[in-house]
Parts: C-alpha cells; sequence; structure tokens
C-alpha cells in the first residue's frame, strides 16, 4: 500500500523503518538493460503536496520528454510514484529521483515488450509464485491501467483525474488498486499495481546509467556504496562507516 512500510514501521523510528525498507528492497531490484533516451520534459510533484510532496516539486535534476507515455499518462506517473515513495528529510523521493524517466526508458527497452519472457497460451489466472502470466506486455498494462485509473477517478470524483486529486484520494484509489477491487478493461488494477510498485523501487535504487536514481541519492541515503571495484583496504573492518560517495558503472556519483 502506499505510504505504509511492510516492515511495520509503525513499531520502528521513522528514519530508521525508511532506510531497512530501501535496504532490503534494493536486495530484488534486478540489473535491467535499457535502450537509453534522452530529452526535454521535467515531472513535478503535484502542486497540492504537503511537506513530502514540496522538496520533489523541483522534479528531476536534468529536464526529460518522454518517449512512450502521454502527458496525461506522464502526469498519473509522476503523481502516483510521488505517494509511493514521497521524499522526506532523509533523502529524495521517487519524483527526484528519476523515477519516471526510468519507466519510461524501460517501456521501449527489453522490458516493455516482454522480450525475454514466454508470452504464449493459455494465459489463465494462478497464484502469484508462477509468475507474470497474462497476455499483455508491461507497456500494455501500464496504458490499460493508467486508462482505467483516470476512468475510475473521472467517474468517482467529479471528473478529475488521479493527478488533480488530493494526496488522501490517491493513496485511497492506490489501496484499491493493489486489493484489485477497480474493475480495469484489458488488465486488472493488481496486476498494474503491482507493476507500478515493483518498476518504482527498481527506479529508485538502480543505477544512476539507467535514469532513476539520480546522483545516486537513494544509495547515499541507505550508505550502498555502488559499483567501486576493490575493497581491500576495508576487508577486516566491520562496523566502520565507508566514507567515500557511491559510483555509478559510469563513474563517481558525487
Amino acid at each position: 500500500m502506499p505510504n505504509h512500510d511492510p516492515v511495520h514501521s509503525h513499531s520502528i523510528p521513522q528514519d530508521h523503518a525508511r532506510r531497512l525498507f530501501l535496504r532490503r528492497s534494493i536486495a530484488i531490484v534486478p540489473v535491467i538493460g535499457l535502450a537509453g533516451t534522452a530529452q526535454t520534459q521535467q515531472v513535478s510533484a503535484p502542486p497540492h503536496a504537503g511537506a513530502a510532496g514540496q522538496a520533489a516539486s523541483a522534479g528531476p535534476a536534468q529536464a526529460y520528454k518522454p518517449m512512450f507515455f502521454h502527458p496525461d499518462e506522464w502526469a498519473f506517473l509522476g503523481a502516483a510514484v510521488a505517494r509511493l515513495i514521497p521524499s522526506d528529510a532523509l533523502g529524495p523521493g521517487a519524483v527526484e529521483a528519476g523515477v519516471p524517466e526510468f519507466m519510461d526508458r524501460q517501456m521501449d527497452a527489453v522490458f516493455g515488450y516482454a522480450a525475454t519472457w514466454y508470452m504464449q497460451g493459455p494465459f489463465v489466472a494462478t497464484k502469484p509464485e508462477f509468475g507474470y502470466q497474462a497476455a499483455l506486455p508491461p507497456r500494455d498494462v501500464y496504458r490499460a491501467g493508467i486508462a482505467g485509473m483516470n476512468a475510475h477517478c473521472k467517474k468517482v470524483f467529479n471528473g478529475k483525474t488521479f493527478a488533480e486529486l488530493s494526496l488522501a484520494d490517491q493513496d485511497a484509489t492506490l489501496e484499491l488498486a493493489e486489493k484489485g477491487t477497480l474493475e480495469f478493461e484489458g488488465t486488472s488494477s493488481q496486476v498494474f499495481f503491482s507493476f507500478l510498485l515493483q518498476n518504482t523501487k527498481e527506479g529508485y535504487l538502480s543505477d544512476p546509467l539507467h535514469g532513476g536514481n539520480k546522483n545516486a541519492g537513494s544509495w547515499k541515503m541507505i550508505g550502498f556504496p555502488g559499483a567501486r571495484a576493490d575493497y581491500a583496504d576495508w576487508v577486516g573492518r566491520p562496523g566502520e562507516k565507508y566514507p567515500l560517495p557511491p559510483v555509478s558503472i559510469h563513474g563517481p556519483q558525487g
């Protein structure tokens, strides 16, 4: 659920809970090959965002023009990921970390087309441990899912799209999607939400060369050194804080 930490944040101090959640998440983030794109439009946090969204309102450090997502889809994406990983005093949120750019680049890459997945029928609903069993590749799940989310919001909230809702209404709508209670055409809301959440984590914690994790912000927050090649000087020094900044596959990150 949005803003609900799966490591039981109600019993752990907020700063520890956030860092623990992100450290656990990084262990399940795969390295994904991307066809890189660059260009010129930025995603901003919703204008009504409160304290959690204010720090993200500047958007990513570099402007980016989406190549796959349409303007209404791009607005949804920025608003949704800002609720899944909002910025706070501890570190950047998903928007300022460039997660929407990461997702957009994924849509025209191997992942978006499910190019390496077995995608032949029959398509039968089954348990999650059997993996993705539907007919649509991720790029089409996103297109159908965002359309479904906005259609639901317009029906329930007097013509407003998801990006135009209050933060509380955005959270409530995402929770409904996560539970699979929204009716979408072409995909299920639960499948769509699972892609949205997983890809948000991946974009937030991946190597910056893939478009997300701008300036290795999430790595700095959790103390992850990145792709440094030599740790010989640190063998046998457990418990000491590593003093050097993270390194991307493309080089140092500040």
